[in-house]
């Protein structure tokens, strides 16, 4: 009991950072406005958990924490000056260029927390609960679901409305060419592989490294400056 209430103490402390976040940061500031979607989901998830709605609450709470840290700390990298990673270097590189529109920036965002925290996170909490990746599937697959729904929420709120957005618009294009179902798809498909090379630390180092710089080339994709 003890140990999992220190992991719900973590989950907390990351709301509580992601919340310090969105009241510190100027609402057009593109971390902000990724940050707000993913508190509404790292809300939504915590909310799950205390229904129970998790098989297992420990294996969800324990994802959970481990993937939002992956988030706060590369947030954490502008404030100590440190290079992020590649994936989330163009969201903090561009995140006031006054042509990237609000719906750019929470996409970039979840690309690169999807496309390469999960799978990162999934092999930390592998590690954390001695389990295999298969043993946290169902956890991996609800909050996937969690994020699939936000996702179409996020469209409808940050989209310009009809009379704005017509069929020629490149954000139409733009945001039609990435999908949130195949970057979880290909994260469950990186954790797995990450996990079977977790004795060859070369080859997982490589594996992650190439991981990291092809997402950040999508994200910075995903930034392009676009006309009013």
């Amino acid at each position: 009991m003890a140990q999992c209430e220190q992991v719900l103490t973590s989950v907390d402390g990351v709301i509580s950072r992601m919340r310090a976040l969105d009241a510190a940061l100027p609402a057009r500031d593109g971390v902000a406005v990724f940050n707000r979607v993913y508190l509404a989901v790292t809300e939504e998830v915590d909310r799950h958990i205390d229904t129970g709605r998790f098989a297992d609450p420990r294996a969800a709470i324990t994802l959970d924490e481990r993937f939002a840290r992956r988030y706060l700390d590369a947030v954490d990298t502008v404030f100590e000056e440190r290079r992020p990673p590649a994936c989330w270097r163009p969201l903090l590189q561009f995140r006031r260029h006054p042509g990237v529109r609000p719906l750019q920036f929470a996409l970039a965002g979840i690309n690169a927390h999807i496309g390469h925290d999960l799978a990162l996170a999934v092999v930390d909490s592998c590690r954390t609960l001695g389990c295999e990746p298969v043993q946290l599937e169902d956890e991996f697959d609800r909050v996937g679901d969690l994020l699939v729904s936000l996702e179409e929420r996020i469209r409808e709120d940050l989209m310009p409305g009809p009379d704005v957005l017509q069929i020629a618009d490149p954000l139409t294009h733009l945001v039609g060419a990435w999908s949130l179902d195949r970057a979880r798809d290909a994260a469950w498909t990186a954790a797995r592989a990450l996990w079977a090379l977790r004795h060859l630390p070369d080859v997982a180092e490589e594996f992650t490294a190439r991981l990291d710089t092809a997402v950040g080339f999508a994200g910075r994709i995903l930034l392009t400056p676009l006309p009013d």
